[in-house]
């Protein structure tokens, strides 16, 4: 069963009732991608760090999605649980990249609590 699960097929089928059911949920898939990023475990390209504006201050965030009109979709986490925040569809002049690995974002920003 294990060396099953472990196939390409067996994950497919494995995730196929998970995705179909949590998926559902508000802001279930975002909490998902966090922690597959945060365990290795994402195929996909990490979250770009950035710093952002906020009420005149600069947080810690992901850029999750540059949008076609120039503005981003960024997650602004909470301190110290970096797996709740916020998501904000900002302009770009309010979003300032950092180069900075993912894991030690995380750290950094679990840390501040």
């Amino acid at each position: 069963m294990g060396f099953a699960v472990r196939t390409a097929i067996g994950r497919v089928i494995g995730q196929r009732p998970e995705l179909s059911s949590f998926e559902r949920i508000p802001g279930c898939g975002l909490q998902r991608s966090l922690t597959e990023r945060l365990a290795g475990e994402s195929g996909e390209a990490a979250w770009q760090r950035a710093m952002v504006e906020i009420e005149g201050a600069l947080v810690p965030g992901f850029i999750i999605e540059a949008l076609s009109d120039g503005r981003f979709t960024v997650f602004v986490p909470s301190v110290p649980t970096s797996l709740a925040g916020a998501v904000y569809i900002l302009a770009q002049d309010r979003v300032h990249p950092v180069d900075m690995p993912f894991t030690q974002a995380v750290k950094l920003i679990s840390r501040w609590g």
